[in-house]
């Protein structure tokens, strides 16, 4: 069997925290197949004659929190003669990022399996895709109208109000009715007036977790990791200081999957994590979903393996 080679566009691996990443984790059970395994970087990338290029390292890792990689020096590889290309870039959703879909989408025509579809990534927004689930979602409302804005918030009693490209918790507010900074903080995300935001009502099962739900070919795992907000906040986000505990995924967590899965295999989006809070769908994250080390963790499972699996299916008939 002809050994299936993988490239991972990623931040730089020397940077990551191997205990919690997902990519890392990928990384690992490709290696335990004995996959070639190729990482670089957007500005890795580049596009000639025809054909995408990455100037490239080997890479090889261990499951260690201290020496967890070593790298061959960079060499220029075509990227049209490996396999698989897991897209595990880290928001921002910048335009840089839109470019590098562009040159995937590239390597994609050449026969390339990417993960997950460029084009996908392009039009799936992590807050606004889930507005194609209304009857999934919080009452939300995305508008660059202040006054408007205002109103929704008034009328919720609590609401939240976040931007539309944010990750990790950043800039996302929680106002009551009555607040005397409503219209200041909708100023500046909205940039008075000129961008769009997402306003939502505020959903108090927030105590109990923001779930993610990882979803592999529009099936989920049976857990959910519940990230539960630090003392005195209302952010459900590890990187604001939430703490994960896992949890079996409950009847109505499998039915909001069940609503969205048909799109996602549609999509081609193989690997997606789902924001649960109470009974409702807050976002679909799609760029580089994360929470694999910690479910394995707590449930032993291998979330990764599950996912090459679906690889190998896709490679077997690309």
């Amino acid at each position: 069997m002809k050994k299936i080679a993988l490239a991972v566009l990623m931040d730089d691996i020397a940077g990551i925290n191997p205990i919690k990443d997902s990519s890392f984790a990928m990384m690992l059970e490709a290696q335990s197949r004995s996959w070639d395994i190729y990482t670089f970087d957007s500005n890795d990338m580049y596009h000639q004659d025809g054909s995408v290029f990455a100037n490239a390292r080997k890479t090889f890792i261990q499951d260690s929190d201290t020496n967890w990689h070593c790298r061959e020096d960079a060499k220029t590889i075509a990227l049209s003669n490996v396999d698989v290309i897991f897209m595990r870039k880290d928001p921002p959703f910048d335009m840089n990022y839109i470019y590098a879909t562009y040159l995937l989408e590239q390597a994609e025509n050449s026969g390339v399996l990417v993960i997950n579809k460029p084009s996908s990534l392009r039009d799936a927004n992590e807050k606004l895709f889930a507005l194609n689930f209304p009857h999934c979602i919080p009452k939300t409302l995305v508008s660059a109208d202040i006054e408007q804005l205002y109103r929704f918030i008034e009328r919720m009693g609590v609401g939240v109000v976040k931007p539309l490209d944010g990750m990790g918790g950043t800039d996302i507010y929680k106002l009551h009715k009555g607040d005397d900074n409503i219209t200041e903080i909708v100023s500046k995300l909205t940039n008075q007036g000129q961008r769009f935001i997402m306003a939502q009502e505020f959903l108090s099962e927030i105590k109990d977790g923001d779930k993610r739900i990882l979803l592999i070919n529009g099936k989920p795992v049976d857990y959910a990791l519940a990230r539960i907000p630090a003392e005195g906040n209302f952010k459900g986000n590890l990187a604001a200081g939430a703490t994960g505990r896992g949890q079996p995924l409950s009847e109505r967590d499998r039915y909001l999957c069940e609503q969205i899965a048909p799109m996602l295999i549609e999509k081609g989006l193989l690997f997606v994590g789902l924001d649960v809070i109470g009974d409702y769908i807050t976002e679909i994250n799609v760029t580089s979903p994360t929470c694999i080390r910690e479910l394995d963790k707590q449930f032993n499972l291998n979330i990764s393996s599950l996912l090459l699996d679906e690889v190998e299916k896709k490679l077997a008939l690309h």
